[in-house]
Protein backbone atom coordinates (compact mmCIF):
# COMPACT_ATOMS: atom_id res chain seq x y z
CA UNK A 1 0.00 0.00 0.00
CA UNK A 2 1.04 2.97 -0.63
CA UNK A 3 1.25 5.95 2.04
CA UNK A 4 2.29 9.83 2.14
CA UNK A 5 4.58 9.04 4.92
CA UNK A 6 7.18 6.05 2.86
CA UNK A 7 10.92 6.51 3.38
CA UNK A 8 13.28 4.56 0.74
CA UNK A 9 17.03 4.19 2.24
CA UNK A 10 19.65 3.19 0.28
CA UNK A 11 23.82 3.19 0.74
CA UNK A 12 23.68 6.85 -0.65
CA UNK A 13 20.64 8.48 -0.45
CA UNK A 14 17.57 8.76 1.19
CA UNK A 15 14.27 9.27 0.01
CA UNK A 16 11.74 11.27 1.76
CA UNK A 17 8.45 12.39 1.53
CA UNK A 18 8.27 15.99 0.10
CA UNK A 19 6.66 18.45 2.62
CA UNK A 20 6.27 22.52 3.48
CA UNK A 21 9.66 22.42 4.80
CA UNK A 22 10.96 21.61 1.86
CA UNK A 23 10.15 25.05 -0.08
CA UNK A 24 12.32 27.45 0.28
CA UNK A 25 15.49 25.00 -0.28
CA UNK A 26 14.08 23.21 -3.27
CA UNK A 27 13.14 26.66 -4.81
CA UNK A 28 16.61 28.06 -4.21
CA UNK A 29 17.89 25.03 -6.07
CA UNK A 30 15.94 24.44 -9.08
CA UNK A 31 16.95 28.15 -10.00
CA UNK A 32 20.02 26.76 -11.42
CA UNK A 33 19.37 26.92 -15.67
CA UNK A 34 20.88 23.44 -16.06
CA UNK A 35 18.25 21.98 -13.41
CA UNK A 36 15.02 24.37 -15.27
CA UNK A 37 15.96 23.53 -18.71
CA UNK A 38 13.78 20.87 -19.76
CA UNK A 39 11.00 21.71 -16.58
CA UNK A 40 10.53 25.72 -17.11
CA UNK A 41 7.73 25.24 -14.11
CA UNK A 42 10.70 25.07 -11.62
CA UNK A 43 12.02 28.50 -12.58
CA UNK A 44 8.93 30.13 -13.60
CA UNK A 45 6.36 29.07 -11.59
CA UNK A 46 7.73 27.08 -8.91
CA UNK A 47 5.23 27.45 -6.20
CA UNK A 48 2.68 26.04 -8.51
CA UNK A 49 4.74 23.33 -9.05
CA UNK A 50 5.46 23.05 -5.37
CA UNK A 51 1.68 23.38 -4.18
CA UNK A 52 0.38 20.01 -6.81
CA UNK A 53 3.71 18.33 -5.87
CA UNK A 54 2.60 18.67 -2.08
CA UNK A 55 -0.59 17.20 -3.00
CA UNK A 56 0.05 13.10 -2.03
CA UNK A 57 -1.77 9.34 -2.55
CA UNK A 58 -4.50 8.41 -1.79
CA UNK A 59 -6.28 12.05 -2.45
CA UNK A 60 -4.06 12.42 -5.70
CA UNK A 61 -2.62 10.13 -8.01
CA UNK A 62 0.96 10.57 -6.64
CA UNK A 63 3.81 10.42 -4.33
CA UNK A 64 6.73 13.12 -4.82
CA UNK A 65 10.08 12.56 -2.86
CA UNK A 66 13.26 14.93 -1.94
CA UNK A 67 16.70 12.95 -2.32
CA UNK A 68 18.95 13.24 0.61
CA UNK A 69 22.58 12.26 0.24
CA UNK A 70 23.46 10.08 2.71
CA UNK A 71 27.30 10.96 3.50
CA UNK A 72 26.61 14.76 3.87
CA UNK A 73 22.72 14.66 4.96
CA UNK A 74 22.00 16.97 2.04
CA UNK A 75 18.72 17.47 -0.04
CA UNK A 76 20.47 17.17 -3.71
CA UNK A 77 16.85 16.72 -6.07
CA UNK A 78 13.23 15.46 -5.75
CA UNK A 79 11.71 12.72 -7.94
CA UNK A 80 7.71 11.47 -8.09
CA UNK A 81 5.59 8.26 -8.29
CA UNK A 82 2.72 10.12 -10.36
CA UNK A 83 -0.29 8.90 -12.51
CA UNK A 84 -1.16 6.66 -9.70
CA UNK A 85 -3.18 3.58 -10.95
CA UNK A 86 -3.05 0.29 -8.92
CA UNK A 87 -6.15 -1.12 -10.38
CA UNK A 88 -4.58 -1.39 -13.42
CA UNK A 89 -1.13 -1.93 -11.57
CA UNK A 90 1.19 0.84 -13.04
CA UNK A 91 2.21 3.98 -12.44
CA UNK A 92 4.94 6.71 -13.43
CA UNK A 93 8.43 7.63 -12.37
CA UNK A 94 9.12 11.57 -13.31
CA UNK A 95 9.30 15.09 -12.36
CA UNK A 96 13.19 14.07 -11.30
CA UNK A 97 15.97 16.84 -10.94
CA UNK A 98 19.38 16.79 -9.12
CA UNK A 99 22.05 19.60 -8.20
CA UNK A 100 24.35 19.36 -11.10
CA UNK A 101 26.83 18.47 -8.43
CA UNK A 102 25.41 15.00 -8.39
CA UNK A 103 25.39 14.57 -12.12
CA UNK A 104 27.15 10.97 -12.80
CA UNK A 105 27.44 10.12 -9.69
CA UNK A 106 25.34 6.82 -8.10
CA UNK A 107 22.36 9.35 -7.09
CA UNK A 108 20.35 8.40 -9.69
CA UNK A 109 21.06 4.63 -10.48
CA UNK A 110 20.41 4.56 -6.65
CA UNK A 111 17.23 6.48 -6.30
CA UNK A 112 16.09 4.67 -9.12
CA UNK A 113 16.77 1.07 -7.70
CA UNK A 114 15.00 2.42 -4.49
CA UNK A 115 11.91 3.41 -6.53
CA UNK A 116 11.65 0.07 -8.32
CA UNK A 117 12.02 -1.93 -5.40
CA UNK A 118 9.84 -0.26 -4.14
CA UNK A 119 6.80 -0.65 -6.95
CA UNK A 120 7.83 -3.85 -7.94
CA UNK A 121 8.54 -5.43 -4.90
CA UNK A 122 6.20 -4.11 -2.30
CA UNK A 123 3.31 -2.59 -4.33
CA UNK A 124 3.43 -5.60 -6.93
CA UNK A 125 3.09 -2.98 -10.28
CA UNK A 126 3.18 -4.68 -13.48
CA UNK A 127 4.55 -1.69 -15.12
CA UNK A 128 6.74 1.46 -14.75
CA UNK A 129 6.43 4.24 -17.30
CA UNK A 130 8.71 7.33 -18.00
CA UNK A 131 7.50 9.97 -20.30
CA UNK A 132 10.67 12.30 -20.96
CA UNK A 133 11.03 15.71 -22.97
CA UNK A 134 12.64 14.35 -26.34
CA UNK A 135 15.17 17.23 -26.42
CA UNK A 136 16.49 16.06 -22.97
CA UNK A 137 19.12 13.53 -24.04
CA UNK A 138 20.88 13.31 -20.31
CA UNK A 139 17.32 11.93 -19.32
CA UNK A 140 16.96 9.77 -22.10
CA UNK A 141 20.31 8.28 -21.07
CA UNK A 142 19.87 7.99 -18.21
CA UNK A 143 16.47 5.63 -18.37
CA UNK A 144 17.97 3.69 -21.37
CA UNK A 145 20.94 3.01 -18.99
CA UNK A 146 18.50 1.46 -16.31
CA UNK A 147 17.40 -0.65 -19.19
CA UNK A 148 14.14 0.73 -19.85
CA UNK A 149 12.04 0.39 -23.48
CA UNK A 150 11.36 3.10 -25.55
CA UNK A 151 7.88 2.52 -26.69
CA UNK A 152 7.58 5.59 -28.94
CA UNK A 153 7.17 9.31 -29.19
CA UNK A 154 3.87 11.46 -28.30
CA UNK A 155 3.81 14.49 -30.68
CA UNK A 156 2.99 17.86 -29.66
CA UNK A 157 2.07 16.43 -26.39
CA UNK A 158 2.65 18.93 -23.49
CA UNK A 159 2.78 22.86 -23.51
CA UNK A 160 5.28 23.83 -21.26
CA UNK A 161 5.45 26.97 -19.24
CA UNK A 162 7.52 29.26 -21.33
CA UNK A 163 5.18 28.04 -24.40
CA UNK A 164 7.30 25.30 -25.22
CA UNK A 165 5.41 22.65 -27.72
CA UNK A 166 7.41 19.56 -26.50
CA UNK A 167 7.08 16.32 -28.02
CA UNK A 168 7.40 13.26 -25.02
CA UNK A 169 9.07 9.99 -25.46
CA UNK A 170 7.59 6.90 -23.71
CA UNK A 171 9.84 4.24 -21.94
CA UNK A 172 8.57 1.64 -19.61
CA UNK A 173 9.97 -1.27 -17.59
CA UNK A 174 7.80 -3.95 -17.35
CA UNK A 175 7.94 -6.09 -14.12
CA UNK A 176 9.34 -9.29 -15.83
CA UNK A 177 11.81 -7.46 -16.84
CA UNK A 178 12.76 -6.18 -13.14
CA UNK A 179 14.98 -9.06 -11.62
CA UNK A 180 17.68 -8.69 -15.01
CA UNK A 181 17.27 -4.71 -14.11
CA UNK A 182 17.45 -5.05 -10.47
CA UNK A 183 20.99 -7.46 -11.21
CA UNK A 184 22.22 -4.70 -13.28
CA UNK A 185 21.75 -2.04 -11.03
CA UNK A 186 23.35 -3.86 -8.32
CA UNK A 187 26.02 -4.15 -10.00
CA UNK A 188 26.43 -0.53 -10.77
CA UNK A 189 26.39 0.21 -7.47
CA UNK A 190 28.87 -1.36 -6.26
CA UNK A 191 31.83 -0.41 -8.47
Amino acid sequence: MITSNTVLTGAHVQLEPLNESHRTLLKMMSQDDRVSTYSPALKLKFNAWFDKALKSYPDFPQLSFVVRTRVDNKIVGSTRFYEINLDHKRLAIGYTWYLPEVWGSKVNAECKLLLLQYVFDTLKINRIEFFIDSRNQRSRAAVKKLGATEEGLLRQHIILEDGFIRDTVVYSILKKEWPAILRMLEKRLAQ
